[in-house]
């Protein structure tokens, strides 16, 4: 009789619990669910010490109605030690580049750490700097680096949607 009880209140226990699981409660919206499949990152290296992490989620596919004139990425750039990312206004060619098909943005805007992106990866810290950044429009596949003389990121490669 004991044991019967003991079974009893074991499986009503394990029962109870059976239909539900970590992800019964996690929902993402459809714009979170596509910047998760488009998010990529690459360690920043110098030889062979690693300086950073680079991470870019492309904005056209996340938002293909609202992104359609050129190529955008949000970015998040980690780096061990305090530099700047190269503006095409200026002529610092010490500063890291970002380039997309070898080819240097039009504009880049540094974001604050809250901002209109940043529910589509919680991705947050006092020592990531973000920016959006955009390009021409390009043809074919996306291939997007980080780099300068000292430094450089593997190639962040994204396929394009052909409509």
């Amino acid at each position: 009789m004991k044991s019967t009880f003991i079974l009893a209140v074991l499986l009503i226990t394990f029962s109870g619990c059976s239909h539900k699981n970590a992800f019964s409660n996690f929902q993402m919206s459809k714009e979170q669910e596509l910047s998760a499949s488009s998010f990529q990152s690459s360690k920043i290296k110098s030889g062979e010490q690693v300086d950073g992490i680079f991470s870019a989620i492309y904005l056209n596919e996340v938002y293909p109605k609202s992104f359609t004139q050129n190529e955008y990425f949000y970015i998040h750039l980690y780096l061990k030690e305090d530099r700047e990312m190269y503006n095409p206004n200026s002529l610092d060619e010490l500063k890291l580049k970002v380039k997309l098909n070898k080819n240097l943005p039009i504009k880049i805007k540094e974001l604050e750490r809250e901002n209109q992106f940043s529910n589509l990866i919680k991705v947050e810290n006092r020592w990531t700097k973000y920016y959006l950044v955009s390009f021409d429009k390009q043809d074919g596949n996306l291939s997007l680096v980080l780099e300068n003389d000292l430094s450089f990121s593997d190639a962040l490669v994204y396929q394009k949607d052909e409509q």
